[in-house]
């Protein structure tokens, strides 16, 4: 699975930091999220699609 964060659309709510902690965290500014794993183990998958479903502005992509 690979994750792709469009940084244009991302407005850092953490939403996606709340449900996938392990691959997202807010950056040092606070103002967009910084990807960690971009291609997370399958153990993730569940956290990783709760995080783009919770995303309220549709930054996350899930590409198997």
């Amino acid at each position: 699975m690979k994750v792709i964060v469009n940084l244009d659309v991302c407005d850092a709510h953490a939403a996606c930091v709340l449900e996938a902690p392990d691959v997202f965290e807010l950056g040092d500014d606070d103002d967009v999220v910084t990807l960690l794993q971009p291609e997370p183990s399958e153990d993730l998958r569940k956290q990783v699609v709760r995080a783009a479903e919770s995303c309220p502005v549709q930054a996350i992509e899930i590409e198997d």
